[in-house]
């Protein structure tokens, strides 16, 4: 009986997990599929695969084996990085150009793992802290949006919308000031079932998605043919997928501080390998670029729930959710306010993780202050204002109005110039950084 409790219990966190990422696995396939004109059925097709792909993404992060698995408690989704350069790519050369520049890039990051990894000086306490932050401060506004109805929206701000995205923090908040322990724990989820219940009270959930749902889908290889293999898409999924690594690297040490375990060069390799062969399956099975999800990241936080079991149960859901259609539109149905309430949340805790990790680093430095100063204003700027770098070729134009890679790259570079000394080899003086 007690097995079967903890059963349920593993499972009902597990759940949390799905829904707090499952908004983010399903848009980048309608974003990318309706852009470029694929009929329902491949809509649908690569609705499927994106979920069966983020949870053997996840699994093959988990296990924290010699080659492969950083071992913690992450979730893998498609990465929104990605997602302008597919269309890209796409429009201009063929939806099998997009695949073939993808495994071509999966395959980068598994060679050049310990190279990334050599790279982990570049990211001592201050870098760390400010990516974490400038991750949860560019996701808000997605969140922030999502509350109103989701950008597009015919209701976008609507009375109606904002009341249920309200309704569904207020009981977030509330779960959290009279309970403690499990029912704590499942605070999102509690939320996210409430709001739909309401939603569907009032008339505005429709089960016809599920009602048409196939109940079972087979994942096909290659179901868009062949890959094929051009220069300049390559070129530019493998920045791209170099830059997914320096956004996830601040993920794996946010998800490390919460679990208490300090990260090595090896950890860090692993982690790489195992994102680079994510990418490899996203290209075999025509799905996408994988990456950690921060938003279950600030809910690991939120949660205080650490262990790798919830994850796994999350992982083996989305397989399951893969493979039958019927089951995945259960969750599709979920308004888009209700996921907004709860993101907001999510979203704000990644901040915090990414405050906690700046909370050891010296102020009274000014070029400390300089780093996060200028890093978090040329994030929000480029998140805010995309078009800031519309001047720049395509290429650039697409990785620097990204606003979570702008301001890496700010805090990295910025850093460097302050933080080294040069003494015929980089020399990181992380006591200037660091309260005694």
């Amino acid at each position: 009986m007690a097995n079967g409790t903890n059963g349920l219990r593993t499972f009902s966190l597990g759940l949390q997990h799905v829904l707090a990422m499952y908004a983010g696995a399903i848009l980048v396939p309608l974003i990318v599929g309706r852009a470029l004109e694929l009929s329902a059925e491949q809509l649908a097709y690569l609705v499927a695969i994106d979920l069966l792909s983020c949870g053997i993404a996840t699994l093959l992060q988990l296990w924290r084996g010699k080659h492969i698995g950083i071992g913690l408690p992450v979730m893998l989704g498609v990465s929104f990085v990605a997602v302008t350069p597919m269309i890209s790519i796409g429009t201009n050369y063929g939806v099998t150009a997009i695949y073939g520049s993808i495994l071509a890039a999966g395959l980068f990051v598994v060679i050049f793992a310990r190279f990334f990894g050599k790279l982990q000086k570049l990211f001592p306490p201050i870098v760390r802290g400010t990516v974490v932050t400038i991750i949860g401060l560019s996701l808000i506004p997605t969140g922030i949006k999502n509350m109103a109805g989701g950008e597009g929206s015919e209701n976008f701000g609507s009375l109606f919308n904002l009341l249920l995205s309200v309704g569904v923090l207020a009981v977030i908040i509330l779960l959290f000031r009279m309970f403690t322990g499990f029912m704590r724990s499942l605070a999102v989820l509690i939320g996210i079932a409430g709001g739909t219940a309401a939603a569907a009270v009032m008339g505005q959930v429709s089960f016809g998605e599920v009602m048409e749902a196939s109940w079972f889908h087979f994942p096909q290889p290659l179901y868009f043919g062949m890959p094929t293999f051009e220069l300049g898409p390559i070129i530019t999924m493998i920045l791209v997928c170099s830059v997914i690594v320096v956004e996830t690297t601040g993920a794996y040490y946010a998800v490390a501080r919460i679990t208490d375990r300090e990260l090595n060069e090896d950890d860090l390799v692993r982690g790489y390998r195992s994102e680079g062969l994510a990418v490899i399956i996203g290209g075999l099975f025509n799905a996408f670029p994988y990456s950690t999800f921060a938003q279950n990241v600030g809910l690991l936080e939120l949660s205080k729930v650490k262990t790798r079991n919830v994850i796994f149960s999350a992982a083996v859901t989305l397989i399951v959710l893969g493979l039958i259609p019927k089951v995945a539109a259960l969750v599709v149905i979920i308004p888009t306010p209700v996921l907004g309430g709860a993101t907001v949340v999510m979203f704000g805790m990644v901040v915090v993780a990414g405050l906690q990790m700046l909370r050891d680093v010296d102020f009274n430095e000014q070029s400390n202050q300089l780093v996060v100063a200028c890093s978090v204003s040329l994030a929000l700027g480029a998140t805010v204002v995309p078009e800031l770098f519309s001047s720049l070729p395509e290429g650039l134009a697409i990785i620097f109005g990204d606003g979570i890679i702008t301001g890496s790259l700010a805090a990295i570079f910025i850093n460097l110039l302050f933080n080294t000394q040069w003494k015929g080899e980089h020399v990181y003086n992380e006591e200037k950084q660091s309260k005694a």
